[in-house]
């Protein structure tokens, strides 16, 4: 029964008495009432002189277990156990303590009965047999109650919510690595879990595997053929290194980890709805993130300026092009009720800031308290006052005209005035329904990050608020924004993050695979402590990932079907996950393979190729879809045209981001119109050709030397034996079925190109 624990003062000798004593009494079979009886004489007798600490045994369950229905707020039965005085008051029926009867109280009645907690979807939910003992004995001894002690819902977790309590939000403390003997911490981490699992390590993978795996994960381009020889051939212990240094220094890198961010701010050029509107000068913001990446831009200033760039000290063009994240959203200009529509807008900018930062679904309190974290509806209009100033009214896109912004160029966001109407908490979340005032503060889901909101100094223009909060977010001592940045870092180099919900933190997430790895990459990223860097800057992080084994290992296990059953989805990382080029990558690749590729950076978007099929529906055609020149066509895909009503059919079929709502981590799929879409799409047969003719190009004549370059075009490596006898067979197969044609051998060429970009090796990274 384990009730002396529950004492302070119990010795253990105490404990061995009490079992052989209830072990007597169960041989006596006495009656339940007599057993009571004799029990808690004995706890009389064994305890006298002790008390039941409230705090450490009483509270937690009556948090747990009770508040949940039994709270200031909603008084389930007209009961509340918050407090002495919500105790003592009693419910609708009457009090609920008998302090004369004791045994005889409804409380303790109720719960031995294993009425309390109800049932939960026809579960039983009783509470253990010490759960009801600490009830008893606490009733029994008068339920003693501190009068300045007021019980929170939210500060405990429970099995069925998370509290201030909750692991990740928690302080992150630096763990001691768990193995020695790892020249990179990050291998002691996940081997000290292979090991719980009785899981080992795959061999190392080949150097052309990890080189091309690398120029995917940090630039979405292969390496040429030349880089992967000439890296084959270092016998240099930092060539590897080196190669890492080179592609983070490349100017493709911003371009491909720009596009991640973009999906998680719902980045896009168009307003969505009926009319979808162009944003103007859209692009800017894009090609913002691309240059901060490049520049290493330290975190606490990456977010600084899209939340506040208008309110920093020195504010500049490309701090306010910054701003232009909060604007990126879906925009309404004909709502069918424009007042009701402001508070729609306003819960895209908190779900996606809380989101992107801070890994906490605020939005889910906007009509009531949070569900499942510690969030409080009054949290949800807290955050919803940065914004609230913001808001010019409508015919602007959500947000300040150009005039108001100072610049014509440039969509971005800043305050009407330094002075702003109060925003009011909704009840249930209706405008028709206005509750009290909120005042600007922080979510109060991290007590020990609060502090006193402030005014705007008299030479502000602008309320200051989301400048505020941007540096409580980036405070050294949040435990949310290094833990989730780190791990978005972790989810694009493997798949899937530590925590495989990227945007959720909360209860209502996956644990983290690796907990003590999470908190010390979150630690090494606010105060490195290897090697060189600044703190909050993302490449020296690349690089210490990079370097892993567990980075560089195999994508096939000698064990492969031993693990798979019974850690398939390889969370432990007994193996590198094979992966599927994105939309993206794969679009690129294509483009380089063939020749095609125009590596022009910034500047206006381009609208790719549409076909007549994917532009019905559209009320006026050519007005609404001007196709660029060929030359721009062929730009990298983070250049093109991201409009909301139309996604080119190519891109959405390999899973491309959904746009109107943060998008934390892409759909992965494998399904037969993906294959159908390459082998028939128009992209791919102009790419394919394209490729032929840059091949008869180079290599005019042997088609053996045709067939040697084509494979390292495709695959960065030349064919085998194998494959060049039956790439020369297929091209003679294909020649005879094209005799009549005048351009048989071209054609013949570009079937088999056209087969090479449509393969696995193509197409897949491991």
């Amino acid at each position: 029964m384990g009730v002396p624990f529950l004492y302070s003062k119990t010795s253990p000798s105490h404990l061995a008495r009490f079992v052989l004593l209830a072990q007597d009494i169960a041989m006596l079979r006495l009656s339940k009432g007599l057993i009571a009886m004799v029990a808690f004489a004995w706890l009389r007798l064994t305890v006298q002189g002790e008390t039941i600490d409230f705090d450490q045994t009483v509270a937690p369950l009556l948090t747990r277990q009770c508040l949940e229905c039994h709270n200031d707020r909603d008084r389930k039965g007209g009961l509340d156990l918050s407090s002495r005085e919500g105790l003592l008051s009693g419910g609708k029926h009457g009090a609920v303590v008998d302090s004369k009867r004791p045994l005889e109280s409804t409380l303790l009645a109720k719960v031995a009965a294993g009425e309390m907690p109800p049932k939960d979807r026809g579960r039983s939910r009783a509470l253990p047999a010490e759960s009801i003992t600490v009830i008893r004995s606490w009733i029994q001894g008068g339920a003693p109650f501190p009068h300045d002690k007021q019980l929170n819902l939210f500060d405990t977790t429970t099995e069925h919510r998370a509290g201030r309590d909750w692991w990740a939000l928690q302080p992150v403390e630096r763990p001691d690595v768990p193995i020695e003997g790892f020249r990179n911490p990050i291998d002691a981490f996940v081997e000290k879990q292979r090991r719980v699992r009785n899981l080992e390590t795959a061999p190392p993978a080949s150097r052309r595997q990890v080189l091309r795996r690398a120029s995917y994960d940090l630039t979405g381009l292969p390496p040429s053929r030349k880089t992967i020889e000439e890296f084959e051939s270092d016998p240099s212990p930092d060539a590897f290194e080196r190669q890492i240094d080179r592609l983070l220094n490349s100017p493709h890198y911003g371009e491909r980890w720009a596009r991640h961010w973009l999906d998680v701010v719902r980045f896009a050029e168009t307003d969505g709805y009926e009319r979808d509107r162009l944003k103007p000068n859209a692009w800017r913001y894009r090609d913002w993130v691309i240059n901060a990446l490049n520049q290493d831009m330290p975190y606490t200033q990456f977010v600084t300026e899209q939340l506040a760039g208008d309110e920093i000290d020195k504010p500049s063009e490309q701090s306010l092009i910054a701003t232009g994240m909060l604007r990126m959203g879906t925009w309404n200009d004909e709502p069918n009720d424009p007042a009701d529509y402001l508070y729609e807008r306003l819960e895209d900018m908190v779900h996606t800031t809380s989101s992107a930062f801070l890994g906490l679904t605020i939005k889910c309190a906007r009509c009531h308290d949070h569900k499942f974290d510690p969030i409080l509806q009054k949290d949800y209009y807290r955050v919803a006052s940065y914004f609230w100033a913001g808001y010019i009214g409508q015919g602007n896109q959500g947000g300040p005209s150009a005039d108001q912004l100072g610049r014509p160029d440039i969509y971005g966001w800043t305050d009407r005035s330094r002075e702003v109407d109060p925003i009011r908490l909704l009840i249930n979340g209706e405008r028709n329904n206005p509750g009290p005032i909120v005042e600007p503060g922080f979510p109060s889901s991290i007590p020990y990050l609060q502090r006193e909101f402030q005014g705007p100094p008299e030479s502000s223009k602008t309320t200051q608020r989301r400048l505020q909060f941007a540096k409580w977010i980036c405070d050294k001592r949040n435990p949310l924004a290094a833990r989730v940045l780190v791990n978005r870092l972790w989810q694009h180099h493997f798949g899937t993050g530590l925590i495989s919900t990227p945007n959720n933190f909360g209860f209502k997430s996956d644990p983290p695979s690796h907990p003590q790895l999470l908190d010390w990459l979150a630690a090494e990223f606010v105060q490195p402590s290897i090697g060189a860097g600044q703190p909050w800057t993302l490449k020296r992080i690349h690089k210490l990932v990079m370097l892993s084994d567990t980075y560089q290992q195999a994508s096939v296990h000698p064990k492969e079907t031993a693990y798979r059953e019974h850690e398939a989805a390889n969370r432990f990382l007994w193996k590198y996950p094979r992966r599927r080029l994105d939309a993206e990558a794969l679009r690129d690749s294509m483009l380089l393979a063939s020749g095609q590729l125009n590596d022009a950076m910034r500047g206006p978007s381009f609208f790719p190729r549409m076909s007549p099929e994917a532009l019905e529906g559209l009320s006026r055609k050519d007005a609404a879809w001007q196709e660029s020149a060929p030359n721009d066509r062929a730009r990298r895909s983070i250049y093109m045209m991201t409009q909301r009503s139309r996604l080119l059919p190519l891109m959405t079929a390999f899973d491309f981001t959904e746009t109107t709502s943060t998008c934390a981590q892409r759909d992965v799929t494998t399904v037969a119109p993906q294959a159908l879409a390459l082998l028939n799409n128009e992209f791919g047969h102009r790419m394919s050709a394209a490729m032929a003719d840059r091949i008869q190009e180079n290599r005019p004549i042997e088609q053996s030397t045709q067939i040697d370059l084509a494979w390292e075009l495709a695959f960065q490596r030349g064919p085998t034996g194998l494959e060049q006898s039956q790439a020369l067979d297929y091209l003679r197969d294909q020649a005879t079925h094209f005799q009549t044609e005048d351009n048989a051998a071209h054609l013949a060429l570009t079937s088999l190109c056209h087969v090479l970009l449509n393969t696995n090796e193509f197409i897949y990274v491991d």
